[in-house]
């Protein structure tokens, strides 16, 4: 199927039982920014609403799910008080929180990669479909940064301490089969085909008991005061590290496409 063409940064559209959510802005591989996340959450609020929809996909136009938080707003967020850093980071925790606790399953369809924050909006999807050859990176750490959006919660919470050290320590991308061999990702499929399949298994579940899904995904959740607990968490350091001297390192080595050269004890 084909999306209608529109300068919309987020695109919302009913396929049969299905609301598909996409972030629109391929130029700049979805990245993010405060704008889509009140977007997202209105959409997904309409699509509570609805009877009629009985699930949501949330995908990237183009090639490429989400790269993650823009870098021209990390810079600026960079510049403010620390205050007013974590207040930016909670629009992205409050979009978090309505897409891991939504009563309606929610379907990631990944082509591409899905990286930073783009892989923490993954994470908090109830199923995964991902082309093969696309990947997953939480490299915050490569711009001296931390995981927000919940994506330390998902990490901790899903793959052994070992994985989740190697994702988040060294922010290398890792192949989206790892992930299926983890039992993270549902569906392996055909380059350009994750939003067919996601489509698909909408349509299977909305063939289904809705009432007794949504119970489901109560008793299969984490449980809400921890998981905002940990959210709380991740946003005061990551504030914080925006700040810091490694933070800007890293940014500016990302903008120079060079290695970043973070400060070290005893380097001149």
């Amino acid at each position: 199927m084909t999306l209608p063409a529109t300068n919309d940064i987020i695109l919302a559209e009913r396929c049969g039982p299905t609301l598909v959510l996409t972030l629109n802005r391929p130029d700049k591989r979805n990245a993010l920014e405060t704008t889509m996340y009140i977007l997202l959450e209105k959409h997904i609020d309409d699509a509570l609403a609805d009877p009629q929809i009985a699930n949501l996909v949330l995908r990237g136009a183009g090639d490429f799910f989400c790269s993650g938080g823009d870098l021209r707003s990390l810079e600026t967020r960079a510049a403010l008080p620390v205050e007013e850093r974590a207040a930016l980071i909670q629009r992205l925790h409050d979009l978090v929180l309505k897409l891991k606790f939504c009563p309606k399953p929610v379907i990631a369809a990944i082509e591409g990669g899905a990286a930073g924050a783009g892989a923490s909006l993954a994470f908090a999807a109830d199923l995964i479909v991902a082309a093969s050859g696309s990947y997953i990176s939480m490299a915050y750490v490569k711009a001296g940064l931390v995981p927000d959006g919940g994506g330390s919660a998902f990490l901790a919470q899903s793959l052994p301490h070992q994985l989740a050290a190697e994702i988040a320590l060294f922010g290398g991308r890792l192949p989206i089969e790892r992930f299926q061999q983890a039992g993270v990702v549902n569906r392996v499929v055909e380059p350009g085909t994750a939003l067919q399949v996601a489509l698909e298994l909408g349509q299977q579940l909305a063939e289904g008991a809705r009432a007794s899904q949504s119970a489901i995904l109560q008793l299969l959740g984490p449980d809400q005061d921890a998981f905002r607990k940990q959210l709380d968490h991740e946003k005061q350091l990551m504030a914080v590290a925006l700040g810091g001297a490694e933070a800007a390192e890293g940014i500016a080595a990302f903008k120079e496409k060079r290695a970043p050269r973070f400060p070290q004890p005893g380097r001149g």
